[in-house]
């Protein structure tokens, strides 16, 4: 996120002697997730941040691949996916590459006892139900229906939840998570036709300093693996910091839609951009305005990505029977369009109340075993005539 910030207490300069009032030294720890070239902020611990107790072992989390090459439009239901107690058990990943993995989970309960930090990737967690807050090094971030958060890997997190039924729609991402370039200045500033502002972010608020010795487990993310690490100190010490690398959010209800007299394409949608992957939003908007114009989208080839949609809540105007949190994927080397009658559907519609997120890899992703429990069958045929056809007039939620 390129919005420089200072929070809490700073010394003059970088790299020189910071103390207390009783004359101990602040502990700095440069925090960057590119080496010494990308983004990053400078960190003022009580103590210093590597006083490891304990280290456990290890236990795997890596996903079963059970399609590793698929050609086949398909379709899950995402609600399907059991909740569990715990926030790391009960996350579901149901696609992967190389670049990325997309999943869900289905938490009921706070992080109590742990916290954790995936080494790997940097996550968005997009909030389908419930709410609570983040909480890091960094301050705190207050979620609810509808939040983007994004978080650069390596940031040591805890959420607790206001609530018992939480859905979250997850993306890990072997390279930075960032606002679209072309959104951007050469100075990092959004330009005046990006869809959003720096007004429209959740930045981490009510930074508290924390003084406490003990046990505490972290939990860290590295190749699939959990490692469980006891640390002397709380990990959220530190008095403050100053840079452009930190947890944010920002809501799908602040994105505000570009329109046009005809159709427009997907990339008008895009939030965010990754190491080969786009992630879009859809959100309530005016239709086209051409007279003769045809709301729904034209059909399309997808040669260069796969395409993956989750649902959120509203009509969708181009598919029949979708329900929330439902995930359709169109793969590369195949087109798609609308299902039968939602383009004779459209016609005449002045706006549309649809909320989905839209993911293109571009590179092909692999099925898990768990999307597998949770995929809709034939779902290849909803384009035949007869098949899927809609209940009453538009989705199913």
């Amino acid at each position: 996120m390129p919005i420089y910030r200072q929070v809490g207490l700073l010394p003059a300069k970088r790299h020189v002697v910071f103390r207390n009032e009783k004359g101990d030294l602040y502990h700095e720890e440069l925090f960057g997730t590119e080496g010494f070239s990308g983004l990053s902020s400078l960190v003022y611990h009580l103590y210093p941040p590597t006083r490891v107790k304990e280290k456990g072992t290890p236990y795997s989390v890596r996903p079963k691949v059970m399609v590793e090459d698929n050609l086949q439009a398909r379709s899950f239901l995402s609600f399907d996916t059991a909740p569990e107690e715990d926030y790391l058990d009960s996350r579901k990943t149901l696609f992967v590459n190389d670049d990325m993995t997309i999943g869900v989970a289905a938490p009921m309960n706070s992080m109590k006892d742990y916290f954790y930090k995936n080494a790997d990737a940097d996550e968005m967690l997009f909030v389908h139900k419930g709410s609570g807050t983040l909480y890091s090094i960094y301050g705190s971030i207050d979620f609810e229906y509808g939040d983007y958060m994004i978080i650069p890997r390596g940031t040591i997190y805890q959420l607790k939840f206001n609530t018992p039924e939480n859905k979250l729609l997850i993306v890990e991402s072997h390279g930075p998570i960032e606002t679209p370039t072309r959104y951007r200045n050469n100075y990092g500033q959004f330009l005046e036709h990006s869809p959003f502002c720096e007004r429209d972010f959740k930045l981490p608020q009510n930074l508290v300093t924390h003084d406490e010795k003990g046990d505490f487990l972290i939990k860290i993310k590295k190749r699939g693996l959990i490692y469980p690490y006891v640390y002397e100190n709380h990990p959220f010490d530190a008095v403050g910091y100053d840079g452009t690398s930190y947890p944010y959010a920002f809501s799908i209800f602040n994105f505000e839609p570009i329109t046009g007299r005809i159709h427009m394409p997907p990339p008008i949608h895009q939030t965010f951009q990754g190491k080969n992957f786009v992630i879009c939003s859809f959100v309530p908007r005016l239709y086209d305005y051409h007279p003769n114009a045809i709301p729904a989208p034209y059909h399309h080839s997808n040669i260069d990505s796969d395409e993956l949609l989750y649902y959120v809540d509203g009509d969708f105007m181009s598919r029949n029977n979708i329900q929330q949190g439902q995930i359709t994927l169109h793969p590369g080397g195949l087109p798609h369009g609308p299902h039968p009658g939602a383009i004779e559907r459209s016609i005449g519609k002045k706006e549309t109340n649809e909320l989905a997120v839209m993911i293109d890899p571009f590179n092909p992703v692999k099925l898990t075993a768990e999307a597998l429990n949770i995929e809709i069958e034939d779902y290849y045929h909803s384009w035949l005539q007869g098949k899927f056809e809609p209940v009453a007039d538009g989705l199913i939620l």
